[in-house]
């Protein structure tokens, strides 16, 4: 696959999507959607994945939307919902529903739908000077992308808010500290401890990865006793797993397993 604005590559079951327009801080156009949803398309036909890393390329994560490919004419009203609807909302959508874990690489500034996209990872990694910033405030708009929705359950409601209604920027370390994001590693490190992560995860039972993570996603719709039973019946199916059989048998053996995953 040819792409103008993202690297993509698949091997070994890790799945490589960089956001590539580092001149403009890697912030989305139509044609960038259009490549992301190609890419995620290979993703959930390939049988073998074991994991995602997304990162951006250059000085940046993502700014989110280049303001430049949707430009108002003074006067002008325009329909930002359309642009949420078709390409914002699947993207989020589709990147919290695969089926393997998502490693996020924050190697800059994450601002607006930019931050968003990458608190939807399942593991969050940033390096020091990285900075999140919920910036719709500058221009008149609310946290999309599921802003409104991650930054309370993340951060709690005071911090959301503050983030949300002052546009004030945030540093990877107080990300971390604040569970916005899962940890901040100094900026040389960061390529090595994510490629770390991507190496477990490759050789990870990833059905029980998967299960994992829709579970402690959906948690927030259940009540306990509704976690409880599910917990109960998805115990049961990954209990019947050769992933689950080989666990238990490297684990009396004392050696290392073989997990097969998908």
């Amino acid at each position: 696959m040819a792409f103008e604005t993202i690297l993509f590559s698949i091997t070994d079951g890790v799945g490589r999507l960089t956001l590539n327009r580092p001149e403009r801080l890697n912030s989305f156009t139509v044609r960038m959607h259009q490549e992301v949803a190609e890419a995620l398309s290979a993703l959930e036909a390939a049988p073998d994945m074991r994991v995602l890393l997304l990162t951006g390329a250059g000085r940046g994560f993502c700014a989110g939307q280049d303001l430049a490919d949707r430009a108002v004419t003074p006067g002008e009203s325009v329909d930002l919902g359309d642009s949420v609807e078709r390409f914002y909302n699947p993207l989020i959508r589709r990147l919290v529903a695969l089926p393997f874990p998502v490693v996020c690489a924050v190697n800059g500034v994450a601002a607006g739908a930019g931050a968003s996209i990458a608190l939807a990872g399942d593991i969050v990694i940033a390096a020091r000077s990285a900075k999140f910033i919920q910036s719709f405030a500058n221009i008149g708009l609310i946290p999309d992308s599921g802003g409104t929705w991650v930054l309370p359950r993340l951060a709690g409601q005071a911090r959301a808010l503050g983030m949300a209604l002052t546009g004030k920027p945030i540093s990877a370390t107080q990300a971390a500290e604040w569970g916005l994001i899962w940890e901040a590693v100094e900026d040389d490190a960061l390529g090595a401890t994510v490629e770390a992560l991507l190496a477990q995860f490759q050789q990870a039972p990833t059905a029980g990865l998967a299960a994992t993570k829709q579970m402690i996603r959906a948690s927030w719709l259940h009540s306990l006793d509704e976690e409880l039973d599910l917990e109960r019946d998805t115990m049961r199916r990954l209990g019947r797993t050769a992933d689950y059989q080989e666990g238990v048998a490297a684990f009396i053996a004392k050696r290392k397993p073989n997990f097969q995953g998908r």
